[in-house]
């Protein structure tokens, strides 16, 4: 009878399997033009990343089919790698569709459950197909790096299935338990960072960074984009707000701090509601917002960001670092105190720029044997501030080095000198990575010399010329360049 409960089962599955789209898409000739002006109109800069997805484009026209990579866009949060997801979709004349991935812990998520479940249900990837209501259309798995394994199997090496070209035309989900071919589907897959993704995952995938925006980037998104969609969805009008250039740019560096527009655009969508108040008041006049009216209109502080030191003493320099939310500056300080020769470690560090700290203080012991007395009759204390920041990573190596070496020949790094990078126990600068977003934090900290790996000096055409005027950057192969350019070694 139809009320007994596997009645209702039967009939859930046969409804999923029927509202699926099981015919090919015939595939379509895509006009490059057009679908460069599609990404150009939503999207402002990221033309590396635009000339990728062309090329994309014109080999799926060649090959007319889909063609096989999968593209892993990387970048702090507010970049764009959802929303260009949705371009591409725009510019290839297809449908799309978003699948969240953070958190995912059960490979039933992924893959569906076998129906003997009571309360079984498709998994991620078929359920978004169902919704999308054809084969082939585009799907953005966000946050990628999110996905944890657990006891519930590894939902990474679920992905893996849904993802490899050679296996994904007959993926098969527990629930359907027939197979279905996802081998039309374009997967763009999104993350903030790739540390904590499975190797072979990240192997079948094409790596696609996105650095994060220069401050004049921002002010062209602002105006183009975030501020006219901010003030049509408050109902306000041109001639009710202006927000002139140098107010944008107050908001941008005094009242967010990120490498995305994500702050920005929530800053701009408080100010049009300040502004719809005062519109509502006193409904006669234009309001034009000067930077002084910000921090009224936007209810807030500015932010304090990381300046350069005014003056500075031997043993403390500045270097540069890259977080989740982009690039920052950060001082190293190290002091002597009476002691036994022990080293004191503080300000939150992860294991790898502990071990920075030790090779440092092993290259300075080397570098200056005449000094070894210092660290016997001493205890010797590292400290990085801003202790509620986690820090980690190896890119301190040449910052600690340089401390160290001015703590014991008692020299000073002049404060608007900012370095990085890694170091071997040789004494060898080896490179590292984020820097256009570590270079954007310099010029916007007031620092004027940086030193980077010579490895890295390749990595500068990512960097926006503008960032690279006001900074003047050096390549180092050794430590020892950075100590003779500093005179705490003698030339």
């Amino acid at each position: 009878g139809n009320n007994s409960p596997e009645y209702g089962m039967l009939y859930d599955y046969l409804d999923f399997m029927t509202s699926l789209a099981w015919r090919k898409e015939a595939p379509e000739k895509i006009d490059l033009k057009e679908a460069e002006a599609v990404l150009d109109r939503e999207h402002f800069g990221l033309e590396k990343i635009k000339r990728r997805i062309i090329q994309q484009i014109a080999v799926m026209n060649l090959k007319k089919q889909q063609s096989g990579s999968i593209l892993l866009f990387v970048g702090a949060p507010g970049t764009g790698k959802t929303s260009i997801g949705k371009s591409i979709a725009d510019a290839l004349h297809r449908k799309y569709v978003r699948v969240s991935l953070g958190g995912v812990r059960d490979e039933a998520d992924i893959r569906g459950h076998r129906r003997t479940y009571i309360g079984a249900m498709p998994g991620r990837i078929m359920d978004g197909i169902k919704k999308s209501g054809v084969s082939n259309p585009v799907m953005v798995l966000d946050e990628v790096d999110k996905l944890s394994s657990s006891y519930n199997g590894d939902p990474a090496s679920a992905l893996l299935e849904v993802l490899d070209p050679e296996q994904n035309s007959t993926f098969t989900d527990h629930y359907m338990n027939v197979p279905y071919d996802l081998s039309d589907v374009l997967f763009v897959c999104t993350a903030n960072t790739m540390d904590t993704i499975p190797e072979p995952l990240l192997d079948r995938m094409e790596v696609i960074r996105f650095s994060g925006y220069s401050a004049s980037d921002k002010l062209q998104i602002a105006k183009k984009h975030l501020l006219p969609k901010a003030m049509e969805s408050m109902g306000i009008t041109k001639d009710m707000l202006e927000v002139p250039d140098p107010t944008i740019e107050e908001i941008i560096s005094g009242y967010t701090m990120e490498s995305g527009v994500r702050g920005l655009k929530n800053r701009l969508d408080t100010l049009c509601r300040s502004v719809a108040v005062h519109v509502e008041q006193d409904d006669d006049k234009k309001v034009t917002v000067l930077p002084e009216d910000l921090s009224e209109l936007l209810d807030m502080q500015p932010i304090r960001h990381g300046r350069k030191l005014t003056e500075t003493k031997p043993g403390i320099v500045t270097g540069l670092a890259w977080t989740s939310a982009g690039g920052e500056i950060l001082f190293i300080e190290t002091l002597f105190t009476k002691g036994q020769g022990k080293t004191i470690i503080t300000g939150q560090l992860g294991d790898v720029m502990k071990e920075s700290a030790q090779i440092a203080i092993s290259i300075v012991k080397s570098m200056f044997p005449e000094k070894e007395k210092l660290f016997e009759e001493n205890d010797l204390h590292i400290h990085v501030p801003e202790g509620a920041v986690p820090k980690d990573g190896p890119s301190a190596g040449i910052t600690l080095t340089t401390a160290l070496a001015s703590l014991v020949t008692g020299k000073k790094v002049d404060p608007t000198v900012g370095m990085t990078g890694e170091v071997s126990l040789r004494g060898v600068v080896t490179a590292i990575g984020g820097l256009p977003e570590k270079l954007m934090a310099a010029a916007r900290a007031g620092l004027k010399t940086i030193y980077i790996p010579e490895e890295n000096i390749r990595d500068l055409k990512d960097v926006p010329q503008e960032v690279k005027d006001q900074l003047q950057i050096i390549g180092v192969k050794e430590v020892s360049d950075v100590l003779k350019a500093n005179n705490i070694l003698d030339a």
